[in-house]
Order: C-alpha cells, then sequence, then structure tokens
C-alpha cells in the first residue's frame, strides 16, 4: 500500500520537508569541509582499488626479484626495470584517463596496428634478432629495444572484444563463428612469422576466451579444439619426419619432446628443465635468501631473470615466497573477474574477459614450465620478469580494466 506524506500548507510537516530538501541541497553544492569530502569521494570511486592494489604490489614484488637477480646476473639490470615501470606507470595512467569504448567501432584501425606491431620486426635495419627469433625493434639513434608484439596483446584483446561485442552474447551463425575464428587466426599468423609460438599461444587464448564467452555454441567450440588438437598433432608428426615440411623450428620441437620426456635431451631444453625444477626445489619453505640463489649465481639457471625468473624466486624466497606470489595474482584476476560479473556493456566485459585470460595463461605457462608441467616458452612472467616492454603491456593492462571501472555506469 502506498504512502503519501500529507500536505498541510504552512504546517510543521511542511516546514520539516522543506528544511531537509534545503539541507541535501547544502551538502551537495556547498563549500567547506562536506563539499571537500565529497570531491574526495568522487576520485576514490573512479579508481578500482581491489585490482590496482594487488597491480601495484606485484610491480613492486618484482622489482626485489630484478634487483636480487641483478646483484649476480649481468644481464638483468634494476634500473632499466625501474625505467620500465615508471614508463607503464605513465602509459596505464593516460589509458586509464581514455574512454576505451572509443575502440569499439574501431575494428579496421586495430587490424591495420596489430598488423603494424606485428610487422616492425621484420623491416631492415630496425628489426633485432635473438635467441631465434626477430622480435625486437631497435630504434635508430637511442639505441632502445622495444618488443611490439608485448602491446600487439593489448590491441588484439580490443580488436576480438570489438568484434565479438556486436553478436550481444549470443552467436546464432556458424559463418558468424567462423569468420570470428579467422579474425583471431590473423595476428597469429602474423606473429609466428617471427616466429614467436609463446606470444601466438597467449594471443590465441585471450582471443578464444572472448569469442567463448562472446556466446559461441559448445559444440562449436569442441569441434575447434579438437580440430586444434589434429593440427598440432600433424604440425609435430611432419615436423619430425625427413622430406616433410618442417613447421616447428627444432629448438621448438625439442621443447615439446623434453615435455614428455626431460631425459631424452639431458644437455639442451632438459638440462634448462631439470635446473629450473632443482632451483624451486631447493628452496625450502623459508629460501635460501637473497644472493644465496646458487642455481642462478654458478649459471645453471638459464635465463634465471626473464624466462625462469619463478625458479629464482622461489630458490631465494621459498615456499612461502612463491604462495605470496600466487596470492597476489589470485587477488588480482579474481578482483577483475569480480568487475566484469557487475560490467553490463559487452564489450567492456569482453576486454577484460581478454585482460584475464592473457593474465592467467601467462602465469599459468610460466609457473608451469618451471616445475615441469608445461612446456617451455619465452613466456614472461607478468611484472616479474626483467623486460620493459612487458612491464609497459602489463600496466597498460591495469589502467585498461580502470578504465572499464571508470567508465563502468556508461553506456557503451
Amino acid at each position: 500500500m502506498a504512502y503519501s506524506t500529507p500536505a498541510v500548507k504552512g504546517g510543521s510537516i511542511d516546514r520539516l520537508g522543506r528544511a531537509i530538501r534545503g539541507a541535501r541541497r547544502t551538502r551537495g553544492t556547498g563549500g567547506g569541509r562536506h563539499s571537500s569530502m565529497r570531491r574526495g569521494s568522487g576520485i576514490s570511486s573512479r579508481l578500482y582499488l581491489p585490482q590496482l592494489i594487488p597491480a601495484l604490489l606485484l610491480v613492486a614484488y618484482g622489482l626485489v626479484v630484478q634487483w636480487s637477480a641483478s646483484l649476480s646476473i649481468a644481464d638483468a639490470s634494476l634500473p632499466r626495470q625501474a625505467m620500465g615501470v615508471l614508463i607503464g606507470l605513465v602509459a596505464g595512467y593516460f589509458v586509464w584517463r581514455y574512454d576505451y569504448r572509443v575502440f569499439a567501432s574501431m575494428r579496421t584501425a586495430l587490424m591495420v596496428l596489430d598488423a603494424i606491431l606485428l610487422l616492425l620486426p621484420s623491416i631492415p635495419f630496425i628489426g633485432v634478432s635473438a635467441k631465434g627469433m626477430t622480435g625486437w625493434v631497435q630504434v635508430p639513434g637511442i639505441g632502445l629495444r622495444f618488443q611490439p608484439s608485448e602491446i600487439a596483446k593489448l590491441v588484439t584483446i580490443f580488436l576480438m572484444a570489438s568484434v565479438t561485442a556486436e553478436f550481444n552474447g549470443k552467436i546464432d551463425s556458424l559463418r558468424d563463428y567462423v569468420r570470428l575464428c579467422a579474425t583471431l587466426l590473423f595476428p597469429f599468423i602474423l606473429i609466428m612469422t617471427q616466429p614467436d609460438l609463446g606470444t601466438g599461444l597467449v594471443l590465441l587464448v585471450s582471443g578464444a576466451c572472448i569469442i567463448i564467452c562472446g556466446g559461441a555454441k559448445r559444440s562449436w567450440v569442441l569441434v575447434t579444439i579438437a580440430l586444434i588438437v589434429l593440427g598440432a598433432a600433424l604440425i609435430i608428426v611432419t615436423s619430425m619426419t625427413d622430406g616433410l615440411p618442417h613447421i616447428l623450428k627444432e629448438y621448438q620441437l625439442n621443447r615439446l619432446i623434453v615435455f614428455v620426456d626431460p631425459s631424452v635431451d639431458p644437455t639442451g631444453d632438459g638440462y634448462n628443465l631439470a635446473q629450473a625444477k632443482i632451483a624451486v626445489g631447493s628452496g625450502g619453505f623459508f629460501g635460501k635468501g637473497i644472493e644465496n640463489a646458487t642455481q642462478a649465481i654458478a649459471g645453471f639457471l638459464p635465463e634465471a631473470h626473464t624466462d625462469f625468473v619463478f625458479a629464482l624466486l622461489s630458490e631465494e624466497f621459498g615456499f612461502l615466497g612463491a604462495i605470496i606470489l600466487l596470492f597476489l595474482f589470485g587477488w588480482l584476476i579474481f578482483a577483475t573477474v569480480a568487475l566484469a560479473l557487475k560490467v553490463e556493456a559487452t564489450f567492456g566485459k569482453l576486454v577484460l574477459v581478454g585482460i584475464i585470460s592473457m593474465w592467467s595463461f601467462q602465469l599459468l605457462e610460466n609457473v608451469g614450465m618451471c616445475i615441469g608441467i608445461m612446456p617451455i616458452t619465452g613466456i614472461p612472467l607478468p611484472f616479474i620478469s626483467f623486460g620493459s616492454s612487458s612491464m609497459l603491456a602489463q600496466l597498460m593492462a591495469v589502467g585498461i580494466v580502470q578504465s572499464v571501472y571508470r567508465n563502468r555506469t556508461k553506456s557503451a
């Protein structure tokens, strides 16, 4: 039953109502202490602290790990890593201030940008090769190296979210599903020209999760997974058979073989995996302490500050340090999941799905390869591995999440 306030002109109830409305207007527009409090709450309402806090803690943790690595590893440089953090924080700030929804209708521009980023390393005089891969760009004049594929991860997420959001959570046509898969294959094929299988897998996983959450039918997804498994098996068989096309590079094939049987190549990739396991296991519960990571100091653990940084962290800080790392990542990822569940705009929701998938897969792959449950790849551990390009991309991803939160109440 509806309740109505008696309207007694000039009475006590009427005067009380006018007083309350006047007080509300005063609090809303007046100056002084109340106005200051409202401005402060407005700033905090534009920052998604449940995601920002663990991200900054992970950055700080990564700087500690790289500082410890720089004490014994010549290639590890704390100033360079700190510079990457600084540049990443500035870029993340501008991304946060920018309205991410602008990219929802920029599919062609995003595809062109993706192509430019992934083809830049192939341009003569600026492309740089290392470890069998041409994935870096040397900036002329200043000697700065940059890995464009890290930024391409974010561009691909925006691209896939843009083309998938138009179906508004329900993909009914098989033709549309095939078109989405073909769009995802575009950056994957480009990255494989370098070749960079690790980054290619990140692109595939993040894009595939966007398509699945965008409304793809379960039967189509299962058939696609089966085709991928069959295709991967065929590629491996042909790469191992003389006289047939070898799509996989020799080192990529060896890594897959070692994953199945580490004893096959005890002095090569099998050796790397064995040393990583020793480093992780020898840390014990509390770790050996800074400058006491014998596997890294003695040079037994390869790429201890980049690819195998989790093994270095586990040896120095032990099981406790690894648990703290996983807790921070769990906090970061689940906070982003919680935001994705609250966001109503399809495009924003799918962008968050892509970033969640990117962080989750890189964490699983990097940690998994150090303990032998995943094949060895060159996928960095977000916020922890040495590399300014990776740090820039990860902090920009944090800024994207913050931008989605900041614009969460607006239509998209």
